[in-house]
């Protein structure tokens, strides 16, 4: 076996020495005053961890026979993945730090690296082996993040169905995996693609293999779990599984669909087209009805996905790529923005995350309720905010090509007739900040620097994504290369 494939995989090498940092560390404090400092160091080595993804990138490779596989595409969304687990990270020193949840610190830390690694490898997937490899690496330790607050009983019920859920998925997509290697004998993306054919066997496996993945994307209808898991898990865990889980899952979907099932675009293509329009109408339909504020970012973290998938139905890899990991950045910064001042509220008085409990809210806490509106502002795609450009470029993406087809234009109206009611629901939260009165608002309060620190990092990316166009440049050059 030839060891020196292993210094090709710098960015899963990388969050293996983090972990292993981690877990040394962890081992050797004693006391919360000795993990006073483990926050900063395990901030700092992701960020590294992003920047030396990103540098060290050198074109496309292939190792251990094709198993793996390394493109500049993947180190650049594996880079953002990282960014948005440095500010996950950053966030949850308040919720690590109190008391009453008498959660280790480390344990945190290493759930949460080494769920970042089961996706890294997932995304450089060169087999289905390898795929469901990082899947279930990645699954395994989201559903311990879920239930780390284990004195809530909230926390149990959610990683109960969550774990249920996706063990049922795991099957049905194994199932499918193993009808497609039984209709073409390999397991291998290369060899797979050149002997691909579209009979009855090989849809119904591609079928289950997307049910199955649709399922951690939370696409309309294997999204069941979603709202009662994000109002169960700990808000710093509900915003780790609507960023990171759910951008590395729709980038690996968007990977095999176009460039594995390339010979099957077109049975595949239809299927994305219930399933995006599904989406992003029932989400935005249930998130009106839903006076809980991490059910209602459920239902609009649903909708969000359909419109990330929106971007594969482009004839364009290097257009859908791009679009997408664009569009998932832009996500990372608005919905981690929102779930921070989820967070530092639910802190500060006993718990509250309902819509109500937020009437008034301007009046008491003008600062973090103007944050909050330029994040839902993004996240709804109102000029001119990095949300509206993002929601462009996957429109643009999704017709790109599409000259002779006219169905991915009926999607894309569709999708935009939705975002109008998307800015509906989401000017509800703004109505209760700015409009709504309330006899008991919320109290004014101070939010720790960690959190301040996180709303400024969101807060810049959302006002400065949009405008500045190397950003996206950036993105587009690690597509087509």
């Amino acid at each position: 076996m030839n060891y020196i494939q292993f210094f090709n995989m710098v960015p899963e090498a990388l969050l293996v020495a983090i972990l292993i940092i981690t877990f040394i560390a962890d081992f050797a404090s004693h006391g919360n005053s000795e993990r006073k400092w483990f926050n900063p160091l395990v901030s700092i080595m992701l960020i590294a961890a992003a920047a030396a993804t990103l540098l060290t990138s050198n074109g496309t490779e292939e190792l251990f026979g094709g198993a793996y596989i390394a493109t500049p595409a993947n180190a650049m969304m594996k880079a953002i993945l990282c960014a948005g687990t440095f500010i996950v990270v950053l966030q949850s020193k308040r919720w690590l730090s109190n008391a009453e949840t008498k959660i280790i610190e480390g344990e945190f830390y290493m759930l949460t690296i080494s769920t970042l690694l089961g996706m890294f490898m997932m995304m450089s997937a060169g087999s289905f082996l390898m795929f469901f490899l990082g899947l279930e690496t990645a699954s395994v330790p989201l559903a311990c993040m879920v239930a780390l607050d284990k004195w809530r009983k909230e926390a149990a019920e959610a990683a109960a169905k969550f774990i249920l859920t996706a063990t049922f998925s795991s099957g049905v997509m194994l199932y499918g995996i193993s009808l497609l290697y039984g209709a073409v004998g390999t397991l291998y993306f290369t060899d797979f693609t050149a002997a691909l054919t579209a009979t009855p066997m090989t849809i119904c496996g591609m079928v289950f293999f997307i049910a199955g993945l649709g399922f951690k994307i939370s696409l309309v209808p294997f999204h069941l779990w979603t709202a009662d898991t994000y109002q169960g898990a700990p808000t710093t865990v509900t915003g780790y599984l609507s960023v990171i889980s759910k951008g590395a899952a729709s980038f690996t979907l968007a990977t095999i669909l176009i460039k594995v099932f390339g010979p099957m675009t077109a049975q595949w293509e239809v299927m994305m087209y219930f399933l995006i329009v599904l989406s992003i109408t029932v989400a935005n339909l249930m998130a009106i009805r839903q006076s809980e504020l991490k059910r209602f970012m459920a239902f609009s973290s649903i909708s969000q996905a359909g419109y990330i998938m929106l971007a594969v139905i482009g004839a364009n890899y290097a257009a859908s790529i791009s679009a997408l990991m664009y569009y998932v950045l832009v996500y990372i910064v608005a919905n981690m923005s929102v779930f921070a001042i989820i967070s530092v509220v639910e802190q500060n008085n006993d718990g509250k995350t309902m819509i109500a409990d937020y009437n008034g809210f301007y009046g008491t806490n003008p600062k973090l309720s103007f944050l909050m509106t330029l994040a839902l502002f993004s996240l709804g795609g109102i000029p001119p905010f990095a949300g509206m450009f993002s929601k462009f470029f996957v429109f643009l993406a999704s017709v790109n090509g599409q000259d002779g087809n006219w169905w991915p234009y009926v999607i894309m109206f569709i999708a935009l007739v939705n975002t109008v009611v998307s800015l509906y629901y989401y000017l509800l939260i703004v109505k209760a900040m700015y409009v709504n009165k309330s006899e008991n608002p919320l109290p004014t309060f101070r939010s720790d620097c960690n959190t301040r620190l996180v709303l400024t990092i969101c807060t810049a990316g959302i006002l400065l994504f949009g405008i500045a166009s190397c950003i996206y440049e950036a993105i587009f050059a690690a597509a087509t290369a």
